[in-house]
């Protein structure tokens, strides 16, 4: 565990006076995320409010080799944030300025601390929104980290899609910014999609050039259940293979639908369930509403129940997006466990199937969700983080699940990352690639202070 020098902490209050602190109960909120890891506490934390700010605290770390670790907003559920070797915690939500938007161009820049809900509330009178919607108010800094997608990525992609250019802050604490705002580009290596998804292990991320897109003429969001998640799943496929544009298709099992009735105040029948978004024209929608209608009910789903109003959508989708909060809640002082693998769609049946029957004998509370318009789903486990034998329990069905994803050619993690949850299945899932992913971490942070114990930990270059 580092411990920060008295040159070092003075040199800190220094430059950010009663912006640094050692306080406990700040060192406990930045060393954890929401998920059901263990914290693990930084010694300092140190809110930055400019790029040049966090240069400056990057350089000072640097120099007696002290780790650094990005915060967000804290949504993380892989462990991200868990300052593993101590260090300082850099806390980027004073970072919160919409540095430019340009409708013309589709486009925007933010600082990191910008929130996905602060963005789209300051685009709404422009007509423009950003879609990529993981669920929680993350801030788009994390997002980008991460690599996170969420509810609309069946239509308008992932982060790695929407992401044109970033200002990264190195180990050694310099600046260098990547991409740019052209829609394409062939000069040089592509360092943005190297940082997008490098989870704080590379550099710190601190502003973002992000795509925007034009607020849908007609929106309509419906529910439609069936008897079974197998029905479910089909639908979703066929209408992947069909190339309909939904912009979200959500599935949510029986017991998610109870937990969110309880948790959200809702009354929607306890049955395996889609949830679909379409977005375009009045006449683009209603082609796709009949076209998948067509496909629910040659599935046996049952007749759509719609939310076309912004306020009935908005209900729809914030129960949706309180899935986690709602599982978790069934359990007094519960924490949440989320896997989330992602698989080709034609594999995704067979692996919610096998999923399932996993989850036939578990002890404690679980629910299965996902973004099945792209293959990914979750199951969301509400475990004791102090009972060992149900955290074993949830780890071994965690490990087949994954296993069974790399086996039908799938991913380990769809959207949450690697932070430390996922660190075991890296080499199974890369192989020899992960050898130059560590020949890369140390070319770029040669003294492993960035979000050390992270993706990597235990890989050699």
């Amino acid at each position: 565990m580092t411990r920060l020098s008295t040159a070092l902490s003075q040199s800190l209050q220094s430059l950010l006076g009663e912006r640094f602190s050692t306080s406990t109960a700040l060192r406990e909120q930045h060393g954890q995320g929401e998920a059901h890891y263990a914290a693990a506490l930084p010694d300092a934390v140190a809110f930055a409010e400019t790029t040049e700010e966090v240069s400056k605290i990057v350089r000072l770390c640097a120099d007696q080799n002290v780790p650094v670790i990005a915060f967000g907003a804290g949504t993380s559920l892989e462990g991200h944030l868990a300052a593993v070797q101590g260090g300082v915690s850099i806390d980027l939500s004073r970072m919160s300025k919409i540095l430019r938007v340009s409708p013309e161009d589709l486009d925007c820049s933010v600082e990191a601390g910008v929130t996905r809900e602060q963005l789209n509330a300051d685009l709404r009178d422009m007509g423009l929104f950003f879609p990529i919607d993981p669920g929680a108010n993350a801030s788009l800094g994390g997002m980008a980290a991460t690599r996170a997608s969420g509810t609309n990525a069946v239509r308008y992609g992932t982060m790695r899609e929407n992401v044109l250019g970033l200002t990264v802050v190195l180990p050694s604490g310099q600046i260098i910014k990547t991409g740019g705002r052209a829609r394409k580009s062939s000069a040089g290596y592509d360092l943005t999609r190297l940082f997008v998804g490098s989870e704080g292990t590379l550099g710190i991320i601190t502003e973002i050039t992000l795509r925007l897109y034009g607020i849908p003429e007609t929106i309509s969001a419906a529910l439609c259940s069936f008897e079974n998640v197998d029905q479910a799943v089909a639908t979703a496929i066929q209408v992947v293979q069909l190339g309909i544009p939904v912009a979200r298709m959500e599935l949510m099992d029986r017991g998610l639908i109870k937990a969110v009735n309880d948790y959200s105040g809702l009354d929607l029948k306890i049955r395996d369930t889609l949830a679909f978004e379409f977005h375009g024209s009045p006449a683009g929608v209603q082609e796709q509403v009949e076209m998948v209608s067509s496909i629910v009910e040659e599935n046996g789903g049952q007749d759509f129940e719609w939310a076309n109003t912004p306020e009935d959508r908005n209900r729809l989708w914030k129960a949706r997006h309180n899935a986690f909060y709602a599982v978790v809640s069934q359990r007094p002082n519960a924490k949440g466990w989320s896997s989330d693998v992602c698989v080709p769609v034609s594999k995704l049946g067979d692996c919610i199937v096998a999923t399932r029957e996993l989850l036939k004998e578990c002890s404690v509370p679980a629910a299965i969700l996902g973004h099945v318009g792209d293959g990914n789903y979750h199951v969301v486990f509400a475990v004791d983080p102090a009972n060992a034998e149900e955290l074993a329990e949830v780890a071994a069905i965690n490990k087949k699940m994954v296993r069974y994803a790399l086996s039908a050619g799938g991913t380990s993690t769809g959207e949450h990352g690697v932070g430390t949850g996922k660190i075991a299945y890296l080499r199974e899932e890369h192989g020899d690639a992960v050898d130059l992913m560590a020949v890369i971490k140390q070319a770029v942070d040669p003294a492993g202070i960035m979000n050390p114990g992270k993706i990597l930990a235990g890989q050699r270059a």
